[in-house]
């Protein structure tokens, strides 16, 4: 890539206090015991980022969080994690326990001897399976499966991070259309759109896909040393954390002058992308988002060519509940903020795909993303 665009300059958000993350914790702890729930652990990774601000390092030594109804919340932590803990986490209480000690007793207590638990997705089984045998009484769900509004509801300071990260995003999109295309291999133009996101505030590349021609047709492409060739179709979807909330966008650019069957296919996947957005608005159900998308693809003739979701929830990881699939009744509520991505991928010839993130406000659907959703031509 030549040249350097220039910064994106919107200032750092305030950070979130202690005030916050308890709110969070009593929360969380409350629509466990409205779904019926003794309790929720959970273990590091971004549901403990969520509801405490603290980012330990993931091993086979277990930290785990213990929320309870009308109970303060608990970390069992290993001692030599313990200061950095504290440090991070002030409003917690601690329960450490070292090297050579059994961990799952020093959770039992907090736990109980029988009742049936949320555990975050990402738990390890080792931690949990060692839980259940000290307390084989107890039950465990997952928290998807449990509280799947749990993250998925924003507010206004989580929709500010993360209309903040789709504008870097944009930036990012709108400077990747000035590069060269033809003769370079994916790799090289998926390195330009990482180094962009960078540029423009991220702290963390999740994906940058460059699928060009036939690649195109399949929506994970991994960027490969394909050389892309004049008369490509090309699929951008690129994403990462800004302020820790994520980005994730699409578009789908041509190198060269398209032909009127891509041309056709890019008009019907952006009017699916736009009734899929204005089927956004409080009380609709998740499956009307993806119901509306896919009626505009299947009337076109190109339904069977729709293989995937229309989209999916965003916050502090790039895929989360809520999902808008077919047979998910969850009613919309301001505050959700997901994908809306239809495509159409066209085995051994080309794909597309246009995404946008949206987020529910009592008068509709409002886009985090702005850039222009028609075909851009590029070199």
């Amino acid at each position: 890539m030549t040249g350097t665009p220039a910064p994106f300059t919107a200032g750092d958000p305030a950070p979130f206090t202690a005030g916050d993350y308890g709110a969070r914790m009593r929360r969380a702890a409350e629509a466990a015991a409205d779904a019926g729930l003794d309790g929720v652990l959970i273990a590091p990774g971004p549901d403990l980022v969520w509801l405490t601000g603290y980012r330990p390092v993931e091993t086979e030594r277990l930290t785990l969080l213990v929320l309870r109804a009308g109970q303060d919340p608990v970390l069992v932590v290993p001692t030599l994690e313990a200061p950095d803990a504290a440090a991070a986490a002030p409003m917690l209480t601690l329960r450490d326990w070292t090297d050579g000690k059994d961990p799952y007793a020093a959770a039992a207590s907090l736990v109980g001897s029988e009742g049936r638990f949320g555990v975050s997705d990402n738990s390890w089984a080792l931690h949990l399976l060692g839980l259940q045998r000290r307390l084989p009484d107890t039950r465990y769900v997952a928290l998807t499966e449990a509280l799947p509004m749990l993250r998925a509801v924003k507010d206004a300071a989580e929709v500010a991070r993360l209309a903040e990260a789709g504008a870097a995003a944009d930036a990012a999109y709108e400077e990747i259309r000035k590069v060269p295309f033809a003769g370079r291999g994916e790799a090289d133009v998926a390195a330009d759109l990482a180094e962009l996101l960078r540029h423009f505030g991220h702290s963390q590349v999740d994906f940058t896909i460059v699928a060009s021609g036939p690649n195109g047709a399949n929506p994970h492409h991994e960027a490969g040393e394909r050389v892309i060739e004049r008369g490509d179709m090309v699929v951008l979807d690129f994403g990462g954390l800004k302020h820790g909330y994520g980005s994730d966008t699409s578009r789908t650019v041509h190198v060269g002058e398209p032909d009127l069957e891509e041309r056709r296919v890019h008009d019907v996947v952006r009017a699916a992308q736009e009734a899929g957005v204005a089927a956004v608005r409080p009380g609709a159900a998740c499956q009307d988002v993806d119901r509306a998308a896919r009626a505009v693809i299947t009337e076109a003739g190109y339904g069977e060519y729709f293989i995937h979701r229309t989209g999916h929830g965003i916050g502090v990881t790039t895929h989360e509940p809520p999902y808008m699939i077919e047979g998910e009744e969850l009613p919309l509520v301001p505050g959700m903020c997901f994908s809306v991505e239809p495509g159409i991928y066209l085995p051994g010839r080309f794909g597309v795909r246009i995404e946008d993130i949206v987020t529910v406000t009592e008068e509709g659907g409002w886009r985090l993303n702005t850039t222009s959703r028609e075909m851009a031509i590029v070199d």
